[in-house]
């Protein structure tokens, strides 16, 4: 969800600590503000503050940009007349923000009473009505039929015990696992969120003695509380998520991939679950299945293909596993393989092998096992790279098949596009730390892995994109210098900024783009091209471009030029796989999935066409069977 003017939050516990931080923050960007708080006196400071800093974008609404509500959060009737009154006052409800809580009054081993007034009361403060509100924010944004974030601010104590403080320590864990089931109301357009900080210097916050504060690593910054809310309003990919900030390991979601495949594949507590589950894969394959054939050769890809049903050949081929496809990845090269660049011969041979199965990657869960296949089993959660991605099923040689913590379309974007950029920086720019490397059409799929590994790598990284909501994202991705050709000239900004010229350049443009990146390439700088998306679908298909001078003007520079293809480097593949994973699971990667859905393989070529429109930003994922996806959200 985009942050602008004009969009409403309603804030429990909002008068104070992180609530009021948040509300002022949100009044940064022009949305109008509810502050729900028990204390009259400081609620209403806070609106008048909202109010003022609203004044920026708005001028004579008719209405006020801010109001406070008196509340107890602990009574529902309280609760339920401030959603109305909010609703009535702003026509709708985008972000909710449950940020009541309180800390225990008396230690739970001294407490005599039967905490009526004590941990009952914080259980229900911290819990109870963190439940509630959360209820009725769900209720208000299905009724109004219009996406809406809703973010519980939890706490690291809900991630490891408080030794201190053991009720809210429970209520926050409480908090955290009652906000990662709500992951099913992202199909509704509702996404319901969780953020952990550690101690922050609030009211609260000081309460804790300053020795123990010290050993933490100090009180974690509110600028970092705020970011984290708003990382987790704007990413469409996130439900069900927990953001944890510390002051010694940063921003991180918890729980990790690696943890998460843990306790998904392995624990004992989920393992009838998991012997149902594989049972149930057995048992319900059926005797057909489709799958996207190429039936003539065209860059158009969907004149190139249609959807074809076929018999499911059982039992599986010795040394063969069946997988049934849940998520496959998008590629700008489908139109290349749907023309047949990518077969040997000419056009004429090739139309003899016609049809052909279309789609390069996809993960899903393995439905049946061959003989001899002895370490893979029904169930195991896994990826592939091979032709046939879009497909309700496909059967492979189990030497292909890449296990994988979970299905997710994340772990697609991994693969194709992960890989592309992992290897090719490694091997065909060489990269080192201290350079400056630029990366082009940088907010697509792997665009947005080769900026990231280029920082992770120690360097200064540029980006070419169009549009404002594919530069926020690669800035939120830690580039140096965005260049959005929408609003400003590369070449100028290139020969203003870098006279001395680019050191590596991770190019998948081709064209006039192309002729630009190798002019402002510096003295033994590398040019990385992985594609030329921009000569994929010209009128008359793919044609070559001729380059007079281009030995002369390398030579005289000693540059590179770098040609990139996958398939020519398949021995590395589960080496940067398992890095890329590493650099995930530990919050230093992250992966940015386009947020526009496509369901089922009939929507395949929309998402070709979607991708090639230029709009995408991040990985183009296709959901082959969103019934599948939502019974995996629910183990």
């Amino acid at each position: 969800m985009e942050l602008k003017p004009g969009l409403s939050a309603l804030i429990t516990g909002g008068a104070s600590g992180i609530g009021k931080a948040l509300s002022l923050a949100l009044a940064g960007k022009g949305i109008f503000v509810t502050i729900v708080d028990f204390s009259e006196e400081k609620g209403k400071e806070v609106a008048s503050l909202v109010e003022k800093e609203n004044s920026k974008f708005h001028e004579n609404l008719g209405f006020p940009s801010a109001i406070f509500v008196k509340c107890d959060v602990t009574n529902s009737r309280d609760i339920t007349l401030a959603f109305e009154k909010h609703v009535a006052t702003y026509g709708g409800l985008d972000i909710c923000i449950n940020s009541a809580g309180i800390g225990s009054p008396v230690p739970f081993q001294r407490d005599q009473t039967d905490g009526t007034k004590t941990w009952r009361h914080t259980v229900n403060v911290n819990l109870v009505a963190v439940i509630d509100c959360s209820r009725l924010a769900i209720k208000t944004m299905q009724a109004l039929q219009k996406p809406g974030v809703i973010i519980n601010i939890g706490s690291s104590a809900g991630l490891y015990p408080m030794y201190m403080d053991p009720i809210y320590s429970g209520t926050k864990g409480g908090v955290i696992m009652f906000t990662r089931s709500l992951v099913p109301y992202k199909r509704q357009g509702i996404r319901v969120n969780v953020l952990c900080p550690e101690f922050v210097q609030t009211e609260m916050g000081e309460k804790v003695g300053s020795r123990f504060i010290s050993l933490m690593g100090g009180f974690v910054p509110m600028e970092m509380v705020v970011k984290g809310v708003f990382e987790l309003i704007m990413d469409e990919s996130r439900a069900g998520s927990c953001l944890w900030i510390t002051n010694r390991r940063g921003m991180e979601y918890w729980p990790s991939p690696i943890e998460e495949e843990k306790y998904l594949l392995r624990s004992s507590s989920s393992s009838r679950k998991k012997i149902s589950f594989q049972a149930s894969l057995s048992s319900q394959l059926p005797q057909s299945f489709e799958k996207v054939v190429v039936h003539t050769l065209s860059h158009h890809f969907r004149e190139a293909t249609h959807t074809v049903r076929i018999p499911l050949k059982l039992p599986i081929q010795s040394n063969h596993v069946l997988m049934k496809i849940i998520y496959a990845g998008v590629n700008a090269s489908d139109v290349n393989f749907s023309a047949g660049r990518y077969f040997q011969g000419n056009k004429k041979d090739l139309s003899s092998i016609l049809p052909f199965d279309a789609g390069f990657e996809a993960v899903g869960i393995i439905a049946a096992v061959g003989d001899s296949v002895s370490n893979l089993k029904v169930g195991t959660p896994a990826a592939v790279m091979t032709f046939g991605g879009y497909a309700e099923f496909i059967m492979v040689p189990s030497k292909h098949i890449l296990p994988i913590g979970k299905p997710d379309p994340q772990v697609v974007a991994m693969l194709t596009s992960g890989l592309t950029a992992s290897i090719a920086l490694e091997k065909a720019g060489q990269m080192e730390s201290g350079k400056v490397v630029l990366v082009t059409a940088a907010a697509g799929g792997t665009g947005q892995f080769a900026v990231q590994l280029a920082k992770v790598a120690g360097n200064k990284v540029v980006a070419t994109c169009g549009g404002k909501e594919k530069a926020r994202l690669l800035k939120e991705l830690g580039v140096d210098r965005v260049i959005d050709y929408k609003t400003e000239d590369i070449k100028t900004v290139l020969k203003k900024e870098f006279p001395k010229g680019v050191d590596i350049i991770y190019e998948s443009v081709g064209g006039n783009m192309f002729d630009l990146c190798l002019n402002a390439l510096a003295i033994q700088g590398r040019l990385i091209v992985i594609g030329m998306i921009s000569q994929y679908q010209g009128k008359h298909g793919w044609k070559p471009s001729n380059y007079p001078g281009l030995v002369e003007k390398l030579l005289s520079k000693s540059q590179t030029v770098a040609g990139f293809f996958l398939s020519h480097y398949a021995h590395l593949w589960k080496e940067h796989l398992d890095n890329l994973f590493h650099l995930y699971s530990s919050g230093k990667l992250k992966v940015a999935i386009d947020p526009k859905r496509f369901l089922g393989l009939h929507s395949v070529a929309d998402a070709v066409e979607y991708l090639h429109s230029g709009k995408s930003t991040g990985k183009v994922v296709v959901c082959i069977d969103p019934n599948f996806e939502q019974q995996m959200a629910k183990l």
